[in-house]
């Protein structure tokens, strides 16, 4: 088998960076919440509503 070569490129990961992308993903996980609670919910009240 031939050797392969390979090259990496390392970037500097600055503090910037990383809390751009956790806010981002914070900001999302907090969107969801109200729909996982509503859905919960309504659930919940179907559950009752048949087998209540």
């Amino acid at each position: 088998m031939a050797e392969h070569k390979q090259e990496i490129d390392y970037v500097a990961v600055t503090a910037e960076d990383i809390m751009e992308e956790r806010r981002g993903m914070y900001d999302g996980f907090m969107k969801s919440i109200p729909w996982a609670a509503g859905a919960t919910v309504g659930i919940l009240v179907l559950i009752y509503l048949i087998w209540g």
